[in-house]
């Protein structure tokens, strides 16, 4: 599809909006960003992207970005303050969002928002779909959640109610990783004895070059797909010691042993269930191109590392 011209407004221009944000330039869209990162700003500057140092939740940036949008992507990260923080920048943010669009007149946007299958609570090693129930497994959880509602009821997704005519995605990702973002990597490469949590705990991970493909795959869909929840995991759902034990043979070092315990200050242990991402293939004709952690890493790891 040629998208040359059309107009990408990302909010959240943090390790996937970045990426987006650069495609998107590529691909001969016009990009503006909202952010209120100073050196973030400067960088997506040089880059061709337009950019709005603001406040999401606030709505003093409204004026700012006007004649409305082909294309939002909604991938805004906490940025710290804890649970208020959270709520700010999901909840606020989202209200935001859909208030900024409103009252565009022009033309429905394609709406894509980042959530995370942090809202499932299931665990026991069972595997998730996006029909299976989302609930409250902490403050942090229960904000996420209330800010896919807000979208659900604001924008036209299959069988809810439509307030701006705008169709939206909600797109739950697993553990993101890749370039410049491998903590178990960074671990074993600092030459740690222990690692926190279970080994037998399953991983579902997303590389960030996967996440930007099914972004795409969402701006992208044909008019007749009005939008939806899907997941974005990978096909593997390896466990946590098989992705340790894998990564210390590449690195020439002993695999470390488990804790048990989750890490000082994080929230608990991890549930162990499997993401399935068979929607996301199905409807919107998505693959991964790193299909387990080995790719994934492979392609993150120095020749010969």
């Amino acid at each position: 599809m040629n998208l040359t011209g059309r107009h990408l407004v990302v909010f959240g221009a943090g390790y996937v909006g970045v990426a987006v944000a650069r495609q998107a330039v590529a691909r001969g869209l016009r990009v503006t960003a909202l952010t209120h990162n100073a050196a973030g700003a400067r960088s997506l500057t040089a880059a061709g992207v337009s950019v709005v140092l603001a406040d999401l939740a606030d709505d003093a940036w409204h004026p700012l970005i006007s004649g409305g949008a082909d294309y939002v992507l909604n991938c805004v990260s906490a940025g710290g303050g804890g649970v208020e923080g959270y709520r700010r920048s999901y909840v606020g943010g989202m209200r935001s969002v859909l208030a900024w669009l409103a009252p565009s007149g022009g033309p429905a946007a394609t709406l894509v928002y980042t959530s995370s299958t942090s809202v499932y609570p299931q665990d026991g090693g069972i595997t998730v779909t996006e029909e299976s129930p989302v609930g409250a497994s902490g403050p942090t959880t229960e904000i996420l959640v209330e800010a896919e509602s807000l979208l659900l009821g604001g924008a036209r997704l299959p069988g809810t109610p439509s307030s701006t005519g705008h169709r939206a995605f909600i797109l739950r990702l697993a553990g993101i990783y890749g370039p410049g973002r491998h903590h178990l990597l960074d671990q074993l490469r600092a030459g740690v004895s222990e690692i926190p949590g279970r080994g037998d705990i399953r991983l579902n991970l997303a590389h960030r070059a996967d996440i930007s493909e099914a972004i795409w795959a969402a701006f992208t869909a044909p008019p007749e797909v009005a939008g939806g929840i899907f997941n974005v995991a990978d096909d593997g759902a390896a466990t946590k010691a098989e992705v340790v034990a894998w990564l210390a043979a590449r690195l020439g070092v002993p695999p470390p042993r488990f804790t048990g315990e989750p890490a000082t200050g994080r929230r608990p242990l991890a549930p162990d269930r499997v993401i399935a991402n068979t929607k996301l293939k199905r409807e919107l004709g998505w693959g991964p191109a790193f299909p387990t952690f080995r790719e994934g890493y492979t392609s993150i790891l120095p020749a010969g590392e």
